[in-house]
């Protein structure tokens, strides 16, 4: 996502209290800058987590929050709605990294190399970065919900639309962030999801980023690419609601041993005691009115 020069000066700009270590900032944040002490970092657990977010980035109670519950009696089919393709250059990939808050892989985004098209898209979208959502167990983790069904994990894929230049710009227009989400179900081991896996040792701690390259995140899509479409927000502070989301009904199926494996991930730096780095999903937030459509009947 955008250099973090630009994402503190369009966070100014915006007025809102945007940090350097934002979870879908692209890049790994810089060394700490100062806050106002009331700004209390956000994370997940009781004292600051989801449910207090908004006392900070007030957005987070607006009218198109993510994630949402999606039920599929409810959900209309919309034959306008065309099928999604992704051409991504695995040479594009450049890291992996834990901000302490999630696993992130980072692409290069500086020109069209990694492109998402189609679907509810009216132009092409640049992929920034992809990341995870999880549980402590394996019967819980995604933060969409799908008939009450909570999924071990969610896999975000972050895309920009170019139209507005930089990635911070693209933050403030409704149009400006596409998100592939796709759900992760316990079943057999997925090989590709490894490769992922396999790196995590190198970035146990907050802080830690190595090279990630020549990977193709589209290896981790599943056959079916039937998906259900609405407008809503980062799942992450400062939550604002530029998105619009790409949800695929059919999840990718990993082991539980690999779900083990994300979950050795630490939030906790190098130097401190020990934090695992589990239960980082933001609960479904109010639909307010939004319709949520299918591209499937």
């Amino acid at each position: 996502m955008q250099g973090v020069g630009s994402w503190i000066k369009g966070a100014q700009l915006a007025g809102t209290l945007h940090t350097a270590d934002s979870a879908h900032s692209g890049q790994q944040p810089p060394a700490k800058t100062t806050r106002p002490a009331m700004a209390k970092e956000w994370g997940y657990a009781s004292h600051n987590g989801p449910d207090h977010w908004h006392e900070i980035y007030p957005i987070a109670k607006g009218d198109n929050q993510s994630p949402i519950e999606l039920h599929t009696k409810d959900i209309k089919y919309d034959s306008s709605l065309q099928p999604w393709s992704a051409s991504y250059d695995p040479g594009s990939c450049k890291s992996i990294l834990n901000n302490g808050k999630t696993c992130r892989v980072v692409f290069d985004d500086t020109y069209d190399r990694s492109m998402l098209r189609g679907g509810p898209l009216t132009g092409p979208y640049r992929l920034r970065q992809f990341h995870l959502h999880w549980g402590s167990a394996d019967d819980h983790g995604s933060e969409h919900t799908v008939d009450g069904v909570q999924y071990a994990a969610e896999l975000h894929l972050v895309h920009w639309n170019p139209k507005y230049n930089t990635f911070g710009e693209a933050l403030k227009q409704p149009d400006g962030i596409a998100v592939v989400g796709i759900f992760l179900k316990i079943g057999r081991e997925k090989g590709e999801f490894q490769l992922i896996l396999d790196a995590l040792d190198k970035v146990k701690t907050k802080g830690k980023e190595v090279p990630f390259t020549h990977f193709d995140p589209s290896c981790l899509f599943p056959a079916c690419r039937d998906y259900w479409t609405y407008h809503g927000s980062f799942t992450t502070p400062p939550c604002e609601e530029c998105i619009v989301w790409l949800l695929l009904k059919e999840p990718m199926t990993v082991s539980s041993e690999q779900m083990a494996k994300l979950r050795t991930l630490l939030s906790s730096a190098e130097n401190e005691p020990p934090v695992p780095l589990v239960g980082n999903w933001r609960p479904p937030q109010p639909i307010k009115g939004r319709v949520v459509r299918a591209s499937f009947k």
